[in-house]
């Protein structure tokens, strides 16, 4: 007798519905078919991010299996299909990304200094930058005949001792040198990773005077330091180092104060050379070229006034990049710049996200380690925010050219530009909180006052007198120059002493950084009403780090230097005379704005010449703290009791064996295997390091040259 089933089997239950999946992520993908080719630049990044976070071998190994398995899986999906397709491309780039910064960093390979070592030698000067904000310049050296030396060097010495020093000049030196310094606490800056990519193997400061060969001082400066100098020579002090800064990239002559005073105003991306003046430079001359060239006839009418324009810009815009030094922000908006004069010659529409994504993977492929640097991911976030903001469809709307008064069309300019500068903090918020630990609430009003001010007068004015210069008569145009300068630098002194101008967070964990930045440019990228997904990730990473506890305990990598978070919000420094590096590192990971309170000045605190002990913790979890702090040899059984009393002891020195904390010892041993600290002793305690274990980035295990004329190690353990 026949039968029939009475209810859909499991399976097929399952299967219907990854079929109805797969349909309805078809037809995502189909509607977003002119947006997928944004994404190549991003899954290229992943691949390069995915090697610089994981730390061993075998994880990089592993996940170009696993990338490799999702090409395979794209493929069995069907390379007919846009989600088989989309997916094998992929993980096909991704794995491209992290093989090519891995051969990038095997690439660039050079030995590191293994030790600090003072020493006499020979150099080649390479490249001359001189800081006269700070009273010094700043060599890059190439050492001759001391194989124990690294190929490359980089020295600083005081201004006076550097004069006329130009690049291949010969000189001899004494130098004070160390490795390139990792970060020194979790979340830093590290110099280390920056430093191998660049071929430094050493840092150091030159002791006593340079010895010259004869007749130095007579060879030429480069052009770019010979017009610095020029421009500081007629605009002196800090203005006229932002006007420095503004033409050849040169910051050197910014003073401190002002330099921070940007920074916390949302205003230095005036002083960092990219889509603002590159632009500026490229429409200028076009535009005079245009003028120029139109007086011919014959040139007009046969249609070659915007084809050689275009090329005079764009050798105006190469030449500008050279100068200013070829920055990572510089080359990425010459890329651009030279892609939009090529979409005008073709009469295409210039301004696109493709043309962002197009000069992502030209840099990335170029420089791969440049993904990690805050200059790329800020640069980027910020064009592909603007252009995605105006080419919504809401924006075009509201800007779109009408019938009214020419008040009012001044006002929806204003608000067109304020609306975009809210976009963009919002964008560069989190790139900011993740590499500086701050970030400027105000920057979106500074700036509606201080890009046309930079745009229509600082840089025109600039021009017009180094052009006038060359027949004396360029002085009233750096007057007017020197007197906006002087207002920008006002602007930012007012904006950054405003209360609440700054947000300061403490380390922003990668997941969560990561995550951000997904959810964000999901929002960006896509243009259906699916891309308001990317908001979920978004908040989950801000979430994440809102979330993160303040460390209770910060201990640089040396053991010298210790914060310890004092009621109130603020922190005391172990040593109160640190000097503003340490400061300014422990304010960045800790999180904070306020200056720092003195540890033994604490009531809660004893200290002694050689320790100072406390409680430190919040609510009924207080941990007693044991830090040494003097220089004076003590007896191992005397300082026992006192270890084994303490929770946490802490030393820049070695520790006798007898000395071991309840929950934690830190000492110069340790220190070298872990790098700098950050503690949180809450409910559940636990440490966050500068150094991991297995770390087998080049440039944590590199082979060393020992800078003594001696042994010459050819590896190390990673540092």
């Amino acid at each position: 007798m026949a039968t029939r089933r009475l209810q859909t089997p499991i399976g097929e239950s399952a299967a219907a519905a990854l079929r109805r999946a797969f349909a309805w992520l078809e037809d995502r993908l189909d509607r977003e078919r002119e947006r997928l080719g944004l994404w190549l630049p991003v899954a290229l990044s992943a691949g390069i991010g995915l090697w610089l976070a994981a730390p061993a071998r075998a994880q990089w190994i592993g996940t170009l299996f696993l990338l490799g398995g999702g090409v395979c899986g794209g493929l069995l999906i069907g390379w007919q299909r846009r989600t088989g397709r989309s997916l094998a491309i992929a993980c096909a780039t991704m794995a491209a990304g992290l093989l090519l910064i891995w051969a990038r960093a095997a690439w660039v390979a050079a030995p590191v200094l293994a030790y600090p070592a003072t020493t006499e030698f020979s150099a080649a000067v390479e490249s001359v930058e001189p800081l006269p904000a700070r009273g010094t310049v700043r060599l890059i050296v190439r050492p001759r005949g001391r194989a124990d030396l690294p190929p490359r060097i980089r020295l600083t010495l005081k201004g006076e001792r550097a004069a006329g020093i130009a690049p291949g000049e010969s000189i001899g030196l004494r130098a004070r040198l160390m490795p390139p310094p990792a970060a020194n606490l979790p979340g830093g800056y590290d110099f280390a990773q920056r430093a191998w990519f660049d071929g430094i193997g050493a840092v150091g400061t030159v002791l006593g005077e340079v010895a010259r060969a004869p007749g130095a001082g007579e060879r030429r400066q480069p052009l770019r330091a010979r017009l610095s100098a020029h421009i500081h020579a007629a605009v002196p002090g800090s203005p006229g180092g932002v006007a420095a800064a503004l033409v050849t990239g040169d910051r050197g002559a910014i003073a401190e104060a002002d330099d921070e005073a940007m920074r916390r105003s949302g205003l230095a991306h005036l002083l960092s050379i990219s889509g603002l003046h590159v632009t500026a430079v490229i429409g200028f001359v076009m535009l005079l070229a245009m003028r120029l060239l139109g007086l011919s006839r014959r040139l007009a009418l046969a249609g070659h006034v915007l084809p050689l324009a275009a090329a005079a810009a764009a050798l105006a815009g190469a030449g500008y990049t050279w100068l200013a030094g070829a920055e990572v922000p510089t080359l990425r908006s010459l890329i651009a710049a030279l892609l939009v004069l090529a979409a005008f010659l073709m009469g295409r529409e210039a301004i696109t996200l493709r043309l962002v994504a197009a000069g992502a993977l030209l840099v990335l492929l170029w420089r791969p380690e440049a993904l990690a640097g805050p200059s790329f991911q800020l640069s980027f976030a910020a064009v592909t925010a603007i252009i995605a903001l105006h080419e919504s469809r809401w924006m075009r709307a509201f800007l779109a050219r009408r019938d009214e008064g020419r008040a009012l069309r001044l006002l929806r300019a204003a608000a067109g530009l304020l609306l975009t500068g809210l976009v963009v903090e919002v964008a560069l918020a989190p790139i900011a909180l993740f590499h500086f630990h701050k970030a400027g609430l105000y920057g979106a009003l500074a700036n509606i006052v201080a890009i046309p001010l930079t745009t229509f007068v600082i840089m025109p004015m600039e021009a017009l007198a180094l052009l006038f210069d060359g027949v004396g008569l360029g002085a009233p145009f750096w007057w007017v120059a020197e007197q906006a300068l002087r207002l920008l630098i006002a602007l930012a002194h007012r904006v950054a002493s405003a209360p609440g101008a700054v947000a300061t967070l403490p380390s922003f964990p990668p997941g969560g950084f990561a995550l951000a930045l997904f959810g964000g440019l999901w929002l960006l990228l896509w243009q259906t009403r699916w891309r308001l997904a990317g908001v979920a990730p978004l908040l989950a990473g801000a979430a994440i780090l809102l979330a993160q506890p303040r460390p209770d305990l910060l201990i640089s990598g040396d053991g010298r230097h210790i914060a310890a978070a004092v009621p109130g919000g603020g922190y005391a420094l172990l040593r109160a005379r640190a000097g503003d590096y340490i400061r300014d590192s422990m304010a960045e990971a800790a999180g904070i704005d306020v200056p720092f309170a003195a540890l033994a000045d604490l009531d809660h605190v004893e200290c002694n010449a050689d320790f100072c002990r406390w409680r430190q913790g919040q609510g009924a979890i207080r941990r007693i703290i044991l830090a040494a702090r003097g220089r004076d040899r003590i007896d191992g059984r005397a300082m026992a009791a006192a270890c084994a009393a303490a929770d946490v002891v802490i030393s820049d020195r070695w520790l006798p064996r007898e000395c071991i904390g309840r929950w934690l010892t830190i000492d110069r041993d340790s220190l070298e295997a872990s790098g700098g600290l950050a503690l949180y002793l809450g409910g559940r305690p636990h440490v966050a390091t500068v150094l991991r274990a297995g770390d087998a980035h080049p440039w944590r295990r590199p082979q060393q040259v020992s800078g003594n004329d001696e042994a010459i190690p050819t590896g190390g353990p990673a540092r």
